[in-house]
């Protein structure tokens, strides 16, 4: 059997956004030739991948399957296109990374120095920022991002778990009884972000329930969500990475042990839809990445 690593990328872009002729268009074909493409891999696979219909494409169980096997084999290619160009010439050049300021200034900025003196032709340019950056334009090579990633032509690299708790001040909950349920969430002051009206929590039987959450406080700084926080106003949601050393001091305790706030969020390294990886990207991924598992507030 001959797979065809174009046909491989169109599926994998129709599964991320549901609609062939747009992942075609991506990809430079026609809604026709990408239909064709589709076509011939599902004959070749001998299994249906897609649920057409006349307004919505879904997935089939062996396209759920299949995808998982289409982007390891994606995957494996540009890392023997990668490896195959490993020279010293290869390690060199200007690296261009973006990343949200909190993150960046915690679990980016301390490695540099290491990267950097273990490749010593390249330079890095860290460029951190809490505004959403157009990488292909901004002539950025990476971006590391957090959170749920919107379907787009970009490919993404999961690195990490970024887990999220429900947390509050000590002075807080000496006023406030810590909430032995997350129903009691709608008796306490809840720190909001983006207008939300309900948290979702996942317990510790791994169900998954919205809960009413309303407070005096909204803001679309996490830090100033944070600084709310420690201050005694109220309950907050935090990535695990950002309080770690506020839990260790004891400035914020962790309330509601066992639920963590969903959706899951996790960090990925973001770069352009081309096929072809510098070998400085990777060398960085792969840095990262190995940093990152490493770091218990990470998980």
């Amino acid at each position: 059997m001959a797979l065809d690593l174009k046909s491989l990328e169109l599926f994998i872009r129709v599964a991320a956004i549901g609609a062939l002729g747009k992942a075609g268009s991506e990809l430079g074909l026609s809604k026709t030739a990408a239909t064709h493409r589709i076509q011939s891999l599902e004959s070749e696979l001998g299994v249906q991948l897609l649920h057409r219909t006349t307004r919505t494409l879904s997935l089939t169980s062996d396209g759920e399957t299949f995808l998982g096997h289409a982007l390891r084999i994606i995957e494996n290619v540009e890392e023997a296109l990668s490896d195959a160009q490993k020279d010293p010439r290869a390690l060199s050049g200007e690296l261009r990374v973006a990343s949200s300021a909190s993150f960046g200034r915690q679990h980016i900025a301390p490695y540099v120095a290491e990267f950097l003196e273990t490749h010593h032709g390249i330079s890095l340019q860290l460029s951190l920022s809490d505004a959403v950056i157009d990488l292909v334009n901004g002539g950025f090579d990476l971006s590391i991002r957090l959170g749920e990633l919107a379907p787009s032509s970009l490919k993404a690299r999961r690195l990490a778990a970024s887990p999220r708790i429900t947390v509050a001040a000590p002075s807080y909950l000496a006023r406030h009884k810590a909430p032995e349920a997350p129903e009691q969430l709608s008796e306490h002051n809840c720190l909001m972000r983006g207008g939300a009206k309900s948290w979702k929590l996942k317990g510790p039987n791994g169900s998954t329930k919205d809960y009413k959450a309303t407070g005096n406080f909204d803001s679309d700084s996490a830090e100033a969500i944070t600084k709310a926080a420690q201050s005694g106003l109220g309950i907050a949601r935090k990535c695990k990475w950002e309080i770690v050393d506020l839990l260790e001091n004891g400035s914020l305790v962790q309330v509601l042990p066992g639920y963590t706030v969903m959706p899951e969020w996790s960090i990925f390294a973001v770069r352009s839809p081309s096929r072809h990886l510098p070998v400085r990207v990777r060398a960085f991924t792969d840095f990262l990445k190995a940093k990152f598992e490493a770091d218990a507030s990470l998980s």
